[in-house]
């Protein structure tokens, strides 16, 4: 069955040590022979035989003008990514790490790999060195690198830093979401584009970027919140952040009980609910919406009570 994996790692020059990692990443997940400038290095791959393929994906809003033909080519990019960096410990490059479904065939796999870096690509304004890789013992272990740059890309090279790189005191000021939940959108979004692949290939087989432990219904089950949230309740205060998680877990929770129950289940806590709807138990507003709500679950109007 399709698995869910999504990784995300940093590439960054240890401290003092000067040594080269971007173009060293490059070559070997591309399977190439790249010369690092700044060191005078060679890294040669050339001999891979597992590439299925590679692309470096530029922002969209440049279109297939040749004015970014200088991203489009390997070596030149991942050098001049190691000479933006002046700072002995500089993030150089970021990688994120995805699992492609082995039921998908090569086309297939492409394309959703290429639509993924490509969103990639467009969010941060970078450039996104591709590279899909098949199983060398493991016959299901398809997956993809998508390298990218940790700083934007102009017709001039490259700009700014990405908003990826952002410590949380500028992202609060631009009003962008923590580092957390942005990866967390970021999970969301490769396991929307990897269902819809699989849909549209007529697979039955689907995944979820949600952690196991919190998609089954225990005992005492406790919703997982941010960081900041548990430490501001833990103090007595109120966190909006921690509403909103416990909302989201309750979600999950009543969409694992709606699949699990039998249509039987679903009626007989209709009619209870309807019962205490009569005896004035329950405020009949909230009554009457959880008795329309398993009407529609069960898809019937009469639960001949």
């Amino acid at each position: 069955m399709a698995i869910f994996y999504l990784g995300v790692k940093s590439f960054g020059r240890a401290a003092g040590s000067g040594g080269s990692v971007s173009t060293s990443a490059a070559a070997y997940r591309s399977g190439e022979r790249i010369r690092d400038e700044r060191t005078g290095r060679i890294y040669d791959h050339s001999d891979r035989r597992d590439i299925e393929y590679k692309e470096i994906l530029l922002p969209s809003q440049f279109g297939a003008g040749a004015e970014l033909d200088w991203a489009r080519d390997r070596s030149r990019l991942w050098n001049l990514a190691e000479r933006s960096e002046w700072r002995a410990n500089a993030r150089v490059a970021r990688e994120y790490v995805v699992a492609l479904p082995h039921e998908l065939n090569a086309l297939q796999r492409t394309e959703l790999a290429r639509g993924f870096a490509q969103e990639i690509s467009d969010r941060y304004r970078n450039a996104v060195d591709l590279a899909l890789h098949r199983p060398r013992s493991d016959p299901r272990n398809f997956h993809a690198h998508l390298l990218a740059t940790t700083r934007e890309v102009t017709p001039q090279g490259l700009g700014t830093k990405t908003i990826a790189e952002l410590g949380g005191t500028q992202r609060f000021e631009l009003g962008l979401p923590r580092a957390m939940q942005e990866h967390a959108q970021i999970r969301q979004r490769w396991a929307v584009m990897t269902n819809e692949a699989l849909r549209e290939a007529g697979i039955e087989a689907r995944i979820s970027h949600i952690p196991e432990h919190e998609t089954v219904l225990q005992p005492g089950a406790r919703p997982w919140l941010p960081r900041v949230a548990w430490q501001i309740e833990r103090r007595g205060g109120h966190s909006i952040l921690g509403d909103q998680a416990r909302e989201a877990f309750e979600q999950r929770q009543e969409a694992t009980v709606r699949v699990e129950r039998s249509p039987e289940e679903i009626r007989q806590r209709a009619i209870q609910e309807w019962r205490q709807l009569r005896a004035g138990a329950r405020p009949a507003q909230e009554a009457e919406a959880q008795v329309d709500s398993l009407r529609r679950e069960l898809g019937r109007d009469d639960f001949s009570l």
